[in-house]
């Protein structure tokens, strides 16, 4: 199996988490409900409709300790930084993925992993010298910019228009609903969905106040977060992840879970969705193993994306200090219970989970008032909120579909590039989007999610996803034969359905 020589080198910038500034807050302890307390702020700034601000002064303040924007370190030419800069330049709109420490911890502890430690693969196989007389021509590589959406913009963030913050402030009042736009939402947070998302569903939900959590650090923390999902990946990137969280926050609001659930796990739900995919490269688990990637060795062939999302989210929990004031066993305690959640989303794992689950409903023996089975519960809600694209109304499932077929494509390119073998899914000549996708729905979200609405039954929700669902695979169907039905009913949208 030959080995791609500099496809996997370092990334180009460190990122910095050195400020703190205590919140102005109130402690208090409410529990799993709507927070009755008025919105957290922070210097003056409401977070719910002044964040982009927070995080412009933030920025101001860390480029002034760093002695500018680029630091004193990038003092001398970088080659690589040079190359990305004029990818940026390019494209409008891509961010430097961060390049941090290997934090060991204490003899004893979690090893975990640096942030940032994928480079962007499409780039630094973009910027060999092999490749660089067919992208002069432009013809070789166009089908790259499909659906290439950056999450974030270029550079410093700029303070939103009023109206768009009254926009998304107005959408963070909808947030428990199912045909929240997350799109939308991130054009209208310019980019940053996912700080804005999480820090508002932490507020409401009581768990900023609960656990005592400086505003700051959990600012920091999410930036962080954010920073680390590649903007290039068509699919695994920051928008994904906000949808997850999204999706797992209406899920834990489901009468027959919510009212068992503790704080912790409220607070352990939403933080693996957030990061449960973090610095994802947009390649698959057996792209990396015949690549001969480092990190599959380190995880022996094994989970070895869900793991590196784990140590990569224990890592940055640890550079914030985010719950450096809990008891050592508590901290411990919740980084374990984590990455528990992240590798259950490994999809190789499917059938572990569902015969459990299935067997659980079955025996009708799931006690939620036991940690262990609302743990387990946790992991089945995050398997679902990570595959519950096709569970959308069709104009949003629809882009989600577009999206990772055309993150598969990609990589597809980059093994016919190197004389790999093709994985699945990821020949865009003999994969179509429809034929994808009428195959996931069939074999990965229709038994997940019939037995999820076994669980939650009787619920609005489960019966609204079940006809979306549905609803598009028929449209699949449709698309996939084309003689069936006019352009008009494939682009049909289902917002008549509840």
């Amino acid at each position: 199996m030959p080995v791609l020589e500099g496809l996997w080198g370092p990334d180009l910038r460190m990122g910095d988490s050195s400020l703190g500034v205590c919140p102005e807050e109130a402690p208090g302890s409410p529990v799993w409900a709507p927070l009755r307390t008025p919105p957290v702020t922070c210097g003056g700034l409401s977070l719910a409709l002044e964040l982009p601000a927070l995080i412009r002064q933030l920025r101001a303040a860390w480029r002034a300790r760093r002695g500018g924007p680029r630091g004193p370190e990038r003092s001398q030419p970088d080659p690589w930084v040079e190359a990305e800069e004029e990818e940026v330049k390019q494209d409008g709109g891509a961010h430097l993925e961060a390049d941090v420490r290997l934090n060991s911890g204490p003899a004893g502890l979690l090893l975990v992993e640096r942030r940032g430690s994928y480079p962007l693969i499409d780039l630094h196989v973009l910027k060999t010298g092999v490749l660089q007389g067919e992208l002069q021509s432009g013809t070789r590589r166009k089908h790259l910019q499909r659906s290439s959406q950056t999450s974030r913009p270029p550079g410093h963030l700029h303070l939103l228009d009023q109206d768009y913050l009254g926009q998304a402030a107005f959408m963070l009042s909808k947030v428990g609903t199912w045909n929240f736009d997350i799109f939308l939402f991130d054009r209208l947070t310019n980019g940053n969905s996912l700080v804005t998302l999480v820090i508002h569903l932490f507020n409401i939900s009581g768990l900023i106040h609960h656990f005592q959590l400086d505003v700051v650090k959990l600012h920091r923390f999410l930036s962080m977060v954010q920073e680390d999902y590649h903007s290039q990946n068509p699919y695994h990137n920051a928008i994904h992840a906000a949808d997850v969280t999204q999706a797992m926050y209406c899920y834990l609001k489901e009468p027959k879970l919510a009212e068992h659930l503790s704080p912790l796990d409220v607070f352990l739900g939403l933080m693996a969705a957030a990061a449960h995919d973090v610095d994802h490269p947009g390649v698959n688990q057996p792209f990396l193993i015949k690549t001969r990637h480092h990190l599959a060795s380190l995880y022996q062939n094994t989970s070895v994306l869900e793991s590196h999302h784990w140590r990569s989210t224990v890592g940055m929990l640890r550079e914030s200090g985010l719950l450096t004031h809990l008891p050592a066993d508590v901290t411990q305690d919740v980084e374990q219970q984590l990455g528990s959640l992240i590798l259950a989303t490994d999809i190789s794992r499917q059938n572990e989970f569902l015969l459990t689950f299935r067997e659980h409903l079955d025996h009708q023996d799931l006690d939620l008032q036991l940690a262990e089975h609302r743990h387990f519960i946790l992991q089945i809600a995050l398997k679902c909120a990570d595959v519950c694209n096709p569970c959308r109304i069709w104009k949003l499932s629809r882009q989600w579909s577009e999206r990772v077929c055309e993150e598969f494509y990609r990589q597809g390119d980059l093994e016919k590039r190197f004389d790999l073998e093709i994985s699945p899914l990821c020949d865009q000549q003999a994969d179509s989007v429809s034929a994808i996708q009428i195959g996931f729905i069939s074999y990965i979200v229709e038994p997940l999610f019939e037995e999820w609405q076994r669980f939650t039954e009787p619920s609005l929700l489960s019966r609204t996803m079940m006809d979306h669902l549905n609803h598009n695979k028929t449209c699949w169907s449709r698309i996939r034969s084309p003689s069936s039905t006019s352009e008009s009913e494939e682009n049909e949208d289902d917002d008549d359905i509840p």
